[in-house]
């Protein structure tokens, strides 16, 4: 007789590179997997309050957030479902400082949220890379195209250091006119989608200086990891590597299709040469999983997230993944 396996819920975005565990064309040893495929705000927004499945896709700066303060009731494997570099998640009015990070030094930027990881790297980059220290910017926290948005995890902002809260504003419409100087978002606001030219990205290259980041500093942001409950892995602490192994399976199935130059997978022009341009500039294995293929990227992002007040304290990549997923067997 066949043993049961252990029913999980999953809640995470529609990726190409999860599709075969969510298909179950790819399994996790031991798991029957039910998984919920929702906006990405809608899960984060759930499970941070609420807890409604065992296994989540989850921000990467909420989670560290919630372990460096203490909250161990959740914790990760280093399976990265979302990144990407975040030169282009700063937007400014048409007639801002295009292509001058520095001009920015002194005036109101807009964030969505304190903690969404994408602004923690973008400050990191203002910061390190083109001198506007935190304190030099007037900070403002409001929705990015609805009105309402509030922070998902409390934080302690550096000395010096103030966001004014605008519940009943947009940033977007505080830049058009003119309240806020620029606003950092990973959702672009409505006056960059809507083609009016009114918002523009603060750099008009933003690949060309993303890259040249990648080749100068090795970082490739991680935006997103997958969390279990706490009680799920005292339980079963056997389920974390198996769900590891069944996403790097599922994540290389992906990129093999990405690869396909015979019969391109995805309804993209050139898909396949930038799948290959990226594999040239970042190595064969060009989204990698686990610690030390990311260890550059994860040390960089923890020390911005304990600059800002995200993180009460330095956090090293290991403290953020089970112990499970740090050891594997020789044969």
């Amino acid at each position: 007789m066949l043993s049961e396996r252990l029913p999980l819920t999953l809640a995470v975005t529609d990726y190409d590179h999860v599709r075969d565990l969510a298909s179950g064309a790819v399994a996790a040893e031991g798991v029957a997997l039910n998984v919920l495929h929702l906006p990405v705000e809608e899960i984060f927004f759930r499970f941070t309050r609420f807890r409604e499945w065992e296994v989540s896709e989850l921000s990467l700066a909420k989670y560290s957030s919630l372990r460096a303060a203490g909250d161990d009731s959740l914790v990760a494997i280093p399976v990265f479902t979302s990144r990407s570099f975040r030169h282009s998640a700063i937007f400014i009015r048409a007639d801002g400082p295009r292509d001058d990070p520095a001009a920015l030094a002194g005036k109101r930027i807009g964030v969505p949220e304190w903690t969404v990881t994408a602004t923690v790297y973008a400050r990191g980059l203002l910061q390190h890379e083109y001198g506007v220290a935190l304190g030099d910017v007037s900070w403002v926290q409001a929705g990015t195209n609805e009105p309402g948005r509030t922070e998902g995890v409390a934080v302690k902002l550096p000395e010096g250091v103030r966001v004014e809260a605008m519940a009943d504003r947009t940033l977007n419409e505080m830049l058009i006119a003119g309240e806020i100087d620029a606003l950092i978002a990973p959702h672009p606001p409505r006056g960059f989608e809507d083609s009016s030219g009114a918002i523009v990205r603060l750099f008009s290259d933003p690949r060309t200086v993303e890259e040249a980041y990648y080749r100068d500093r090795g970082v490739f942001p991680i935006m997103h990891v997958i969390a279990l409950r706490a009680d799920l892995h005292e339980r079963h602490p056997w389920v974390a590597m198996n769900l590891f192994s069944a996403f790097e399976e599922a994540k290389r199935r992906s990129v093999a299709r990405a690869l396909d130059v015979n019969a391109p997978r995805f309804p993209v022009p050139w898909a396949a040469a930038n799948a290959l341009h990226a594999q040239e500039l970042m190595g064969e294995d060009f989204w990698p999983y686990g610690i030390e293929a990311n260890r550059a990227t994860l040390e960089a992002f923890l020390g911005f997230a304990h600059e800002q007040g995200v993180c009460a304290r330095r956090l090293t990549p290991e403290e953020l993944f089970v112990e499970q997923v740090q050891q594997s067997f020789t044969v």
